[in-house]
């Protein structure tokens, strides 16, 4: 017999497929995005870095060559910002869309039966005497001898994304 942790993650298996699905897709056209306004960004700073270079030139070509190499250095650190912005966006997004889609499961046809499962759960982490009420955005939450089980669906989205971890990274990553 599985462990109930196992259960419920064979459960919410297909659940997290469709997230990463859909999460994969999306971070892919916001990196898409991102390597455009990457691109034009350093474009234009290749540009003015030539203009610069051009200048500096007549007033001495060690002063020139200097205020290049230091606004190469600006944009490339203003472009690698820009990327950690996008990417940091796409996983707000992936995470705001996944408990969405997870609250999303209440009304889902199987969903009494999933709260079953996590009933079972918190009686099993809490004991039989364990008083186990409804979340509001879905699952329960034990209360017994003065310990608490969340068993909720924003809990088990949340643990999710934490087990994705690093992997989240290859949502972005070519």
């Amino acid at each position: 017999m599985k462990p109930a942790s196992d259960q419920a993650v064979t459960a919410l298996a297909p659940v997290r497929a469709a997230l990463l699905r859909t999460a994969r897709g999306e971070a892919q056209g916001l990196l898409e995005r991102a390597d455009r306004e990457s691109a034009a960004l350093l474009d234009e700073a290749r540009a003015q870095a030539r203009s610069l270079v051009e200048e500096a030139s007549r007033q001495g070509e060690r002063d020139g060559a200097a205020a290049a190499r230091a606004i190469r250095a600006d944009a490339r650190r203003a472009a690698r910002a820009r990327t950690l912005t996008v990417r940091r966006e796409a996983y707000e997004e992936l995470r705001r869309r996944a408990f969405a889609r997870g609250r999303g499961l209440r009304d889902a046809e199987t969903y009494p039966a999933a709260r079953d499962r996590l009933r079972g759960r918190a009686s099993r982490l809490l004991g039989p005497d364990a008083e186990i009420t409804e979340a509001p955005d879905g699952g329960v939450v034990g209360r017994a001898a003065g310990r608490r089980a969340e068993c909720t669906l924003d809990g088990l989205t949340a643990r999710a994304l934490d087990r994705l971890g690093a992997e989240a990274e290859t949502l972005w990553s070519p």
